[in-house]
């Protein structure tokens, strides 16, 4: 406390038990901290919001909602009693849009900062500049049970840094000899091993989601039953993840009853955010969903990846809270000593920053620039830049990246972007209640069916509709058709009956509800018409009804259209990286008499699964696409940038160089000239072509690809050649001081690339190549002279390509963008026949 006092910020680094979230808190309550202000704590997470102001209340004796309370998204439970406060990052964040100070709150703790989620990142940034303005009433705490402290110190300019010990008990490691094939059932037989032959203690089981989480606990259960009576203690198994409902949690903190052990299934909400008493073994598969955004092409992908080495210390933590403990790792060490990262990568560079710059703009604080905005750990260029595009096309900024009258509003509303914009194009026209029907559908992100389950992506939604009575969508897409069940509920008088009828999630309709109801009361202030749900079987009459709302939701997601290709269901999106995509197959999108789906639709977010999905899909028309058409030919990104945030060229020349992708040494702008002369990507051609082109224009044969690197390396006779080939390129860039004349951009699309990637198969002896589509086999896998078995290697499975594309993508196109201001790059198209690329090269280069 004397160090909290003395200081403006200080950085607590506690071991899990310390009493970080629950007492520290009310330390400061008892020191008259809370006299001056509220204490408010931030959680990343809602739920360890909810859980631990309940803990707090319950130890103070006071009642959740008075003197302690907390506040998530679309639920507040505070009142002017309230003086410790339990709050989502995302909430603290709304709250300093009315009061940028901040002034109602006399200490600030930022708990769990270890993960790094996109909110607290910026809160790190403003509570650095809000402790200069108010250093004398203002306390910031910043705890956690893993981060580095000597990095987030000098952030805040040397503050001090507390270690604070838990009670912790020795927790012995075991690892598996090798990765298990199925790390589900290596769990089950882990947990079914210690309940049978280990002493009393809870067990607590790692995984990576909702659908693992509820096959382990069924196949638990099972296992348990089987076991014969008397052979063990009883047992029960519980489920422990986001989307729990609060009288499902509250089970898993309950102690279990005498001589019972409980198998705790959890996500890495256990990590940190929720302490289980009574865990003595922790089963760690190593894996966590992390959901990854790539502002190259707009895509969302959930990826099970491996944890860091911070996140595996905390899950072994969680075994020696009570006693002496083991932790299970379902991986050999060598993984986590070789494999694993060190610390977790933050939120904030794997994520769209739309939402987050929209914020940032609307303070409107003249001290602030995005661009050199004061992060722990900066976003990529390239994301601020892909943030401020989608910001441009929906109207939030405008041509010059000053903030609007339409975005200071939008930033005001609890939502994404596009889904604040699309509210408020309905209330122009008149179809805002349909739109906050919508809006809250889709931010409940409601699973309707158990066939729209990840289980079972291909399980078509129009068939599952049809089985339960639901409607349709008239055809018209899945926004529709969520607006049509729920006005349908609205019908029944919102009766849950119906809703177990027609195989709905209960419990997500019931928060639609509520989510609808706040989102009402927030735009009571500026609606033009009617909020109550107009339910009348507009979905029968035909497809006009909902001509407002479609409209309504093309201008919110303007940034999210796609055109169909002309003679398949292919579409292309439209912006500023166009990719091929699909509409899902649980889409209950209509095709025309003719097989088509419509000319253009737009889409909630594109998913990487097995490949390129839109999800959420609705028919736009085609008037309606060519106003965002011509504003996006119109769009200047230099202007955009620089309106509010300044140029690229008065950046420092260091930031400048980082910013447009360009080395900073010497020795790496050499490396950067050879790896990228042929700007091409895997399987573009560039090893078969490039050698065409090369005696008349080119130095050297110079290809990039995996077959090269490794002759190089094996010192073969190509190897040797190509070795030579890179060195006198090397020597001829000295010379010349680096100077490129041209630079060859081979450009293709990558949905072609795995067409003609994931199709090849190799005679491995010979190294004869087929293709299963263009050259296949006579006998398919089986070579044609030998008879023996082909191959496919590794790098050409579809998994393994997107990896390698994203990289080349990462790599290239700072580079590619630097050269393109130069004037000195020249696309081309590499999808045509090599005869074509041949004649396009040599034209681009005798000019």
């Amino acid at each position: 406390m004397k160090t909290v006092e003395e200081n403006p910020v200080v950085v607590l680094i506690g071991e899990t038990g310390s009493g970080k979230s629950t007492q520290l808190s009310q330390m400061l309550h008892r020191r008259g901290y809370t006299k001056s202000g509220i204490v408010g704590v931030t959680q990343p997470r809602r739920v360890a919001a909810v859980s631990v102001a309940r803990r707090v209340a319950q130890e103070l004796g006071v009642k959740l909602g008075e003197e302690v309370g907390y506040a998530i998204r679309f639920e507040d439970r505070t009142s002017d009693l309230t003086r410790i406060k339990y709050l989502t990052d995302g909430v603290l964040l709304r709250e300093s849009l009315s009061n940028p100070e901040l002034n109602q709150y006399s200490v600030i703790i930022l708990d769990e900062a270890h993960e790094r989620s996109l909110n607290t990142d910026i809160l790190l940034g403003l509570v650095k500049r809000l402790v200069k303005l108010r250093a004398s009433n203002l306390k910031v705490l910043i705890t956690s049970a893993t981060l580095d402290g000597e990095k987030v110190s000098e952030f805040f300019t040397g503050c001090p840094v507390l270690n604070v010990p838990g009670k912790l008990y020795p927790v012995e490691i075991l690892y598996s000899k090798e990765r298990p094939t199925n790390y589900i059932e290596s769990s089950l037989r882990t947990a079914i091993d210690i309940h049978t032959r280990q002493p009393e203690g809870d067990i607590l089981i790692f995984l990576t989601g909702q659908d693992d989480i509820e096959k382990l606990v069924s196949k638990l259960e099972d296992r348990v039953q089987s076991l014969e009576e008397g052979s063990c203690m009883d047992a029960i198994v519980l489920p422990l993840h986001g989307s729990l409902p609060p009288e499902m949690q509250v089970r898993v903190f309950a102690p279990p009853p005498p001589n019972c052990r409980r198998f705790i299934v959890a996500t890495n909400i256990a990590e940190t955010s929720l302490t289980v008493d009574g865990v003595v073994y922790v089963i760690d598969s190593g894996y966590v969903k992390q959901r990854q955004y790539n502002p190259s092409t707009g895509m969302y992908s959930l990826d099970v990846v491996q944890i860091s080495k911070v996140q595996a210390n905390q899950r072994a933590g969680r075994a020696g809270r009570t006693r002496p403990g083991k932790c299970y790792r379902l991986y050999p060490s060598m993984i986590y000593e070789d494999d694993f990262l060190d610390v977790t990568v933050p939120e904030i560079q794997r994520s769209s920053l739309a939402g987050s710059v929209l914020y940032l703009k609307s303070l409107d604080l003249p001290d602030i620039d995005i661009l050199k905005f004061d992060f722990l750990d900066p976003p990529s260029y390239e994301s601020l830049t892909d943030a401020l595009k989608q910001l441009y096309l929906i109207d939030a900024i405008d041509e010059n990246g000053s903030i609007t009258s339409v975005g200071r509003t939008m930033a005001e509303l609890p939502l994404e972007p596009s889904l604040s914009r699309t509210l408020m194009e309905a209330n122009e026209n008149g179809s805002l209640s349909q739109a906050l029907t919508v809006a809250a559908m889709l931010s409940a992100e409601t699973s309707l069916l158990p066939g729209r389950s990840s289980r079972s992506t291909e399980k078509k939604r129009k068939h599952t509709s049809l089985e339960f009575d639901l409607p349709d969508g008239s055809g018209l897409g899945d926004h529709i058709q969520l607006l049509q069940i729920y006005e349908q509920w609205d019908q029944n008088d919102y009766d849950i009956g119906w809703c177990k009828d027609n195989g709905l999630q209960v419990r997500g309709m019931i928060f639609v509800k509520d989510v609808r109801k706040q989102l009402c009361q927030i735009m009571q202030k500026i609606a033009k018409g009617s909020l109550d749900v107009q339910a009348d079987k507009r979905y029968k009459k035909g497809q006009q009804e909902y001509k407002n709302l479609r409209k309504a939701l093309c201008v919110g997601y303007a940034d999210k259209l796609a055109e169909r290709m002309i003679r398949h269901n292919g579409y292309r999106t439209i912006g500023f990286k166009p990719q091929l995509v699909q509409v899902h197959p649980s889409s209950v999108l209509r095709t025309d008499e003719s097989g088509m789906f419509p000319d253009f639709v737009l889409y909630h977010e594109l998913i990487a699964t097995s490949r390129p999905y839109m999800r959420n899909v609705c028919a736009v028309e085609n008037s309606w696409v060519n106003s965002i058409l011509q504003k996006l030919k119109e769009l200047d990104i230099n202007k955009l940038r620089d309106g509010t945030e300044g140029k690229i060229s008065d950046l420092p020349k260091k930031e400048a160089n980082a910013a447009a992708g360009v080395p900073d040494d010497r020795e790496s702008r050499i490396q950067a000239a050879r790896d990228r002369f042929l700007a091409r990507p895997p399987g573009s051609g560039k090893g078969t072509q490039s050698p065409i082109i090369k005696d008349d224009y080119c130095l050297c044969h110079l290809a990039t690809g995996d077959m090269l690197r490794a002759a190089v390396a094996a010192k073969t006779p190509l190897g040797i050649k190509a070795k030579e080939a890179m060195d006198k390129l090397d020597e001829m860039l000295q010379k010349q001081g680096t100077k490129i004349d041209k630079v060859l951009n081979f450009a293709i699309d990558d949905s072609i690339l795995e067409e003609r990637i994931t199709g090849r198969w190799i005679h491995p002896s010979s190294g004869r190549t087929y293709h299963s589509k263009f050259a296949p086999p006579k006998v398919q896998g089986v070579d044609d002279v030998t008879g023996e078995p082909l191959i496919q290697r590794k790098d050409d499975t579809p998994e393994v390509l997107r990896s390698r594309l994203e990289a080349f993508h990462k790599q290239t196109e700072p580079v590619i963008d630097y050269y393109a201001k130069k004037g000195v790059l020249a696309q081309l198209h590499a999808e045509k026949s090599p005869k074509d690329v041949t004649a396009e090269v040599q034209k681009v280069l005798s000019s």
